[in-house]
């Protein structure tokens, strides 16, 4: 008990000569930094107390920071809605495949790119680089999908989100910060040039495989313009479609999930809180999963980033 209260007294004391030691600039950038932060933190906080207000009392308004009724019924209106739980699983499908093949594709590019004996290796590298900033346009990606037979097919979310230029390079001087003498020591041992990607490039790139996978996950879980545009198929339907669907509809209670729920329910919710209620559903995921990657990925960007 001692020990804990003078390890208090210490950091309040270095917390007071810290605040002491400001000039006028430290308190205006401490209170812009504030500012920045109040208003990126604040649509979450207003959107999450939408999603648990009663949806008829949230309509009076002056609802901001705490719900004045407490209420789960817009997530019971959103959760009886099939089209979220065929939504959810194919996100949740895309989004684990998708990370996990566009991760590792991109990095087996990598690091050929990141070998100066690869034959070509400057042409495939401004090829890349070509592709980033001209593209045929919508139409014409639209017709070689057709031509592989990817339209209103599950693959059309992985096939072409396997390569990312962007992440080959940041791969790529990830790798160019290992030791060449570590290559050369698994030529030596006679290992083939996958060997020595699989068991030694690999383990040494976590923190950037990390970030990209994080970029790649995000990604996929927030993408609807594919769903929208590539397939018609309603269980196809990716969760973020859904919701922008949700988002557009004029009210919700008169399609199928109106008849699945008790008639008490329909009489609380409103469709701007069931809006709301949607849009944490569809976030929450992110949110929980990304506590346990973050102390990889500044590690990952600043490393990845520091040799070109």
């Amino acid at each position: 008990m001692i020990d804990n209260l003078a390890v208090k007294k210490g950091i309040n004391m270095r917390i007071q000569k810290e605040l002491r030691s400001w000039n006028v600039f430290d308190y205006i950038n401490f209170i812009f930094m504030l500012l920045i932060l109040v208003l990126c933190l604040y649509p979450f906080v207003f959107v999450l107390v939408g999603a648990f207000n009663e949806g008829n009392d949230y309509m009076r308004g002056g609802v901001y920071l705490f719900p004045r009724k407490w209420s789960l019924d817009n997530f019971t209106m959103v959760f009886n809605d099939k089209r979220l739980l065929i939504g959810f699983k194919n996100t949740v499908g895309r989004t684990v495949i998708g990370t996990i093949t566009g991760t590792l594709f991109t990095s087996f590019v990598a690091y050929g790119m990141s070998r100066k004996d690869l034959p070509c290796r400057n042409l495939f590298y401004w090829f890349s680089i070509f592709t980033m900033f001209f593209g045929g346009g919508l139409v014409p990606f639209y017709l070689v999908l057709k031509s592989f037979n990817l339209i209103n097919s599950f693959w059309v979310y992985i096939i072409p989100q396997l390569y990312s230029v962007f992440n080959m390079i940041i791969f790529v001087n990830f790798y160019k910060e290992i030791p060449e003498e570590i290559h050369e020591a698994g030529l030596i041992d006679g290992a083939k040039e996958f060997q020595i990607y699989r068991k030694l490039y690999l383990p040494l790139s976590i923190p950037v495989i990390t970030t990209i996978a994080m970029w790649i996950g995000v990604g996929h879980w927030n993408s609807f313009f594919d769903s929208m545009v590539f397939t018609s198929d309603a269980n196809l339907q990716t969760l973020q479609l859904f919701l922008v669907k949700l988002i557009k509809e004029a009210a919700m209670a008169q399609g199928e999930a109106a008849t699945k729920v008790p008639s008490q329910v329909l009489k609380t919710v409103s469709i701007t809180t069931i809006r709301y209620a949607a849009i944490v559903i569809s976030t929450l995921p992110v949110i929980l999963v990304y506590p346990f990657i973050q102390k990889h990925l500044a590690k990952g960007v600043i490393v990845g980033s520091i040799k070109g």
